[in-house]
C-alpha cells in the first residue's frame, strides 16, 4: 500500500520558465538547502539521510557545506523565523506554503551567517514564481527595513510540543538548554592513547576537559588535522564518550566486552584501545561498514556481528556489555536541530529498550559490568528504564567525570545541551551502570 505522505510530490525546483537564463551562482546550495529542510518538515527525514541524494547536484564542497548550514539553521531557529514571518504577512502563510519555506532561508542567510541581503535575494527569489516572489520579497523587504526590531531572540525557542513536554519534565534547566541549542557545537575528538592529551591538545590547538579528550573550534575540517590519517583519534561528542569510560579497564587480560548497538563504532573504539576483546553488534550492515572503516583508520581491532541483538544469542558470556540504546535522540538535537522537528512517540523505542537491557543482563559473567545509556532528554528512555533493571547499581562518582558535572542522587549521569556552557556545551545523555551477582 502506498504511505499517503510519501506519495505526496516532492518536487521544490527553481523557476525554469522557458527564458534558458544561465543558474546563478549559489542558487544550487540554496535549493538543496530547501529541499533538506522540506525532506525533514514534511516527510519527517533525519537531515544526514536526506542529504546524500539531494546533495548529488551540488558539486562544490563549499556550496554543500553552505547548503547543510543554510539548513541546519533553519531548522534550529524555525520557531523563531515564522514569528518573524507571520508578523509581516496581513494574512497567515500555510505551514507548508513554498513562500514561507522561501522566506525561512531567506532570513536564516541573513540573520544567522550574516550574508549580504542582495545575495540572498537573488539566490533566494529564483526559487519561487509568480505571485509567491513577489510576496516573498516583499516580507523579506519590510523585515529588513525594521533593522534592530526583526532579529532572533538570543536562544532558539523550542517547539510547542517540545517546549510543552520538557517545560515540564526539565522545568529548573529549559532556559539553559535553549540557550545551548544557539549555537553549533564544537569539535570533540576522543584520543586513542589518552596518556598524551597534553600533546595533542597543544598539537591541535585544542583543549582538554578530560584525559583522552580534546576540543577545537566548530568548523574543522577533520580530514585535514593531524592525526587523522595515523588514526590517533575520532570524533565524540564529550557525553557520548561518558558510557564506554564507566565501563572501566579490563579486569583481566582478555577480557570481554560487547557493544549492543555498535554503529558506528565511537564506544567500541574506546573500548578497544583500552585494552578490551570487544564484539560490535548491530543490525545494520551499512553502519557496520562505517564501524569496519573506523577500526581500519585507527587500527583497532574488533569482532564484527552484523545481527539484531532481540534474536541473536551469544556464544559465551561477557565481561562488560555496554547498551547505547537505540532511542529519539532528542539529546543530540545542538548538533541535529532536525530532531525536534520529527519527533513521534516514545512507546516503540522504550519497549525495544527495555529487551535489550533484559536480553543483555542475561549475557553477563557473575560480577559483570552492565553500562545503559541513551542520547535522550526523556526520562522514560532513561531514568524510568534504569528503575526497573534487577542488577546491583554501581554509582557513578564526580571523579570519573568531566569537572563541573556530577551524578545525580541515584549515582545515574544526566547531561543536557545547557551544561558545561562556558566550554563550549555538550551533548544529552543518560547513564547508568551495575553489575551482576558474583559466583556465590
Amino acid at each position: 500500500m502506498t504511505d499517503p505522505v510519501r506519495a505526496r510530490p516532492t518536487a521544490l525546483r527553481i523557476d525554469d520558465r522557458a527564458d534558458d537564463r544561465p543558474e546563478i551562482p549559489g542558487s544550487a546550495a540554496r535549493l538543496a538547502a530547501l529541499r533538506m529542510v522540506d525532506a525533514v518538515l514534511r516527510r519527517g527525514d533525519p537531515l544526514d539521510q536526506a542529504a546524500p541524494p539531494i546533495m548529488r547536484p551540488v558539486p562544490r564542497a563549499d556550496d554543500r557545506a553552505l547548503a547543510m548550514a543554510i539548513a541546519q539553521e533553519t531548522l534550529r531557529w524555525l520557531v523563531d523565523l515564522d514569528a518573524l514571518i507571520d508578523s509581516a504577512t496581513p494574512q497567515t502563510l500555510p505551514d507548508d506554503a513554498k513562500a514561507r519555506s522561501v522566506l525561512r532561508l531567506m532570513l536564516v542567510q541573513v540573520l544567522r551567517l550574516h550574508l549580504p541581503p542582495h545575495a540572498v535575494i537573488a539566490t533566494g527569489l529564483p526559487l519561487l514564481g509568480g505571485g509567491p516572489r513577489r510576496l516573498a520579497h516583499g516580507v523579506f523587504s519590510a523585515l529588513l527595513k525594521r533593522g534592530d526590531a526583526a532579529v532572533l531572540p538570543p536562544a532558539p525557542s523550542l517547539p510547542a510540543p517540545v517546549a510543552q513536554r520538557w517545560g515540564s519534565t526539565w522545568p529548573g534547566r529549559i532556559a539553559a538548554i535553549r540557550a545551548g541549542l544557539a549555537e553549533p557545537p564544537p569539535l570533540d575528538l576522543t584520543l586513542a592513547a589518552g596518556a598524551d592529551t597534553a600533546g595533542w591538545a597543544e598539537r591541535l590547538g585544542a583543549v582538554s576537559l578530560l584525559p583522552g579528550h580534546v576540543r577545537l573550534p566548530r568548523g574543522s575540517a577533520v580530514a585535514g588535522l593531524p592525526g587523522f590519517d595515523e588514526g590517533a583519534w575520532w570524533v565524540q561528542d564529550l557525553a557520548a564518550a561518558i558510557p564506554a569510560r564507566l565501563i572501566g579497564a579490563p579486569p583481566h587480560p582478555g577480557a570481554t566486552v560487547l557493544d549492543v548497538c555498535a554503529a558506528p563504532g565511537g564506544k567500541t573504539l574506546q573500548l578497544a584501545s583500552a585494552g578490551w576483546q570487544v564484539t560490535a553488534l548491530d543490525k545494520s550492515a551499512r553502519r557496520m561498514e562505517r564501524l569496519s572503516a573506523n577500526l581500519a583508520r585507527t587500527r583497532l581491532t574488533a569482532a564484527i556481528v552484523v545481527a539484531d541483538a532481540l534474536t541473536w544469542e551469544p556464544p559465551n558470556a561477557f565481561d562488560a556489555i555496554l547498551v547505547d540504546a537505540p532511542c529519539s535522540a532528542t539529546g543530540t538535537c545542538r548538533r541535529h536541530p532536525d530532531v525536534l522537528h520529527r519527533q513521534g512517540g516514545i512507546e516503540p523505542l522504550r519497549v525495544v529498550q527495555a529487551a535489550l537491557l533484559a536480553r543483555a543482563a542475561q549475557w553477563l559473567k557473575p560480577g559483570g559490568t552492565l553500562v545503559y545509556a541513551v542520547c535522550s532528554l526523556e526520562p522514560g528512555e532513561g531514568e524510568d528504564q534504569a528503575r526497573r533493571c534487577g542488577l546491583t547499581a554501581v554509582p557513578v562518582t564526580a571523579a570519573e567525570l568531566p569537572a563541573d558535572l556530577t551524578p545525580d542522587a541515584q549515582g545515574w549521569v544526566r547531561t543536557d545541551p545547557g551544561m558545561l556552557a562556558d566550554q563550549g556545551g555538550i551533548d544529552g545523555f543518560f547513564v547508568s551502570r551495575w553489575r551482576a551477582a558474583p559466583l556465590p
